[in-house]
């Protein structure tokens, strides 16, 4: 494997992911923002983050494939999420852990996670989208 995964002693903790990760490589995999769309563009659960997340992760994990890669080779994750607030950050972030627990064996994700980041925005490309998920990977 060439990525791996640690949260160096005095670093914020717990948290469900890791705060580092070394990939040692030269072949670079940059999934582009992957939301819940099927293979033929039809939206996927509507309305729900947790699904959503679900199905983004399943189409990150079928961009990675494509290269050769899988969540293992993983460096960074970057989640944009919509209607972010202080008033609802709780029930946002219980519906967006519960959507990746949810696939975590299905797809062969570590845990704990990969740095990452969740990002609160706006809106996204369509009124419909909750979530948006790039992905970084580093393959020898």
């Amino acid at each position: 494997m060439a990525t791996q995964l640690l949260t160096p002693e005095g670093m914020f903790q717990p948290v469900p992911y890791h705060h580092v990760a070394v990939g040692a490589g030269t072949r670079h995999v940059h999934v582009a923002g992957q939301i819940a769309r099927d293979g033929v563009g039809n939206p996927v659960a509507t309305g729900d983050l947790a699904g959503q997340i679900r199905q983004a992760l399943r189409n990150t994990a079928r961009g990675l494939g494509g290269a050769g890669a899988s969540f293992t080779d993983v460096v960074r994750l970057r989640f944009f999420v919509t209607g972010w607030s202080a008033e609802n950050r709780n029930a946002i972030m219980t519906a967006f852990f519960a959507g990746i627990d949810s696939v975590t064996d299905e797809l062969g994700i570590p845990r704990p996670l990969p740095p990452l980041s969740v990002i609160g925005v706006d809106y996204l490309f369509e009124p419909d989208v909750l979530v948006e998920i790039e992905a970084y990977a580093v393959l020898t």
